[in-house]
């Protein structure tokens, strides 16, 4: 379902930090240390469509999905739903909010517990939600047809379910709430491929149905490629690129981008072509280009600027000094 209307959340200069571990000599010294999960995330989440975020693990797709879902609170930065930030929401409209944004987690073992049955489970999802004694039963065999499951599996309990079935549960947990924004963390990276596609259809077919936003995070540039309408890719904190899925997996402009794609293994017809490898990532960069001690096309100047979105075309952003030099370059 193509994206209508004006955005459902906006996310304004977001920024997660996180003090770490002290050593005695530091505690004695005053000395903190801090590492930053997320750094300037600012894009808006249009209603109605699938987002896409991609990235290498520990580029900060997941704190930012924390945020977003009312998990972690922001070090710095807003975020707004509906035109509202959160952080001026309280009491009631906060309840609204939480239920409007939920999650559906990457690991189906550990998100549902294990000591109930299924049927238990999404009572107490649709109990939450606040619905009548004699509406559960009803709402949860609906629910349980949304995501396509029997209701044979209601006595079962977590352990005895398949993964594919442990991540469906967990969909229709979160579809219990009535939802407007789903999001879905790397939720088939721990299923089979046979698995996988069953789950990515299952969003596609509740985006186009229900209307559900989505914000689809994983590391499977296949997988985004199949459903999204919009892709942001992060790396260190940071969205470097964002646009359609024909512009980012077709015509990428930013080098890590670029990178990315040129791993995914293409068959046989990639033997003989020049791959770029990264090297590996040594420490923090300070100053500049979080890319620039791995790029190809690194420049000095990328030790002194820290490039920010620009527009490389027709619903097409990244941040690389490479892209300013062209619009600096192109006519007017």
């Amino acid at each position: 379902m193509k994206a209508d209307g004006g955005p459902l959340m906006q996310l304004k200069d977001l920024r997660k930090s996180y003090r770490l571990r002290r050593s005695l000599a530091e505690r004695m010294r005053g000395i903190n240390r801090t590492v930053t999960a997320v750094d300037g995330v600012s894009f808006a989440i249009p209603r109605g469509g699938i987002l896409g975020l991609v990235g290498e693990s520990g580029c900060g797709k997941s704190t930012l999905a924390q945020m977003i879902v009312g998990l972690l609170a922001p070090s710095r930065g807003e975020i707004e739903w509906n035109g509202i930030g959160l952080s001026t929401l309280s009491g009631d409209a906060r309840r609204v909010y939480r239920r409007g944004v939920q999650m559906v987690f990457q690991d189906t073992h550990s998100s549902l517990n294990p000591r109930k049955r299924i049927r238990v489970i999404l009572r107490e999802a649709v109990i939450a939600r606040g619905l009548s004694r004699s509406a559960i039963t009803p709402r949860v065999n609906e629910l349980l047809g949304q995501v396509g499951l029997d209701a044979q599996l209601l006595d079962r309990y977590p352990h005895e379910l398949s993964g594919g079935q442990r991540q469906r549960i967990g969909i229709a947990r979160a579809l219990a709430m009535e939802p407007s924004l789903l999001v879905a963390d790397e939720p088939v990276s721990s299923l089979d491929v046979s698995l996988q596609g069953q789950i990515i259809n299952l969003l596609r077919e509740l985006n186009e149905t229900l209307g559900l936003t989505i914000i689809l995070i994983s590391h499977d540039l296949a997988v985004v490629a199949r459903v999204c309408d919009q892709i942001a890719v992060m790396y260190a904190g940071r969205v470097v690129e964002r646009g359609t899925p024909d512009k980012v997996l077709t015509a990428p402009v930013h080098p890590y981008t670029q990178a990315l794609l040129d791993a995914v293994p293409r068959g046989l017809e990639r033997r003989g072509r020049q791959r770029t490898v990264l090297p590996v990532e040594a420490g923090e960069t300070p100053g500049g280009c979080h890319f620039r001690r791995r790029c190809i096309h690194a420049m000095p100047e990328c030790s002194d600027h820290d490039p920010e979105l620009e527009t490389a075309g027709s619903e097409h952003e990244a941040a690389c000094l490479l892209v300013r030099r062209l619009n600096q370059a192109s006519p007017k």
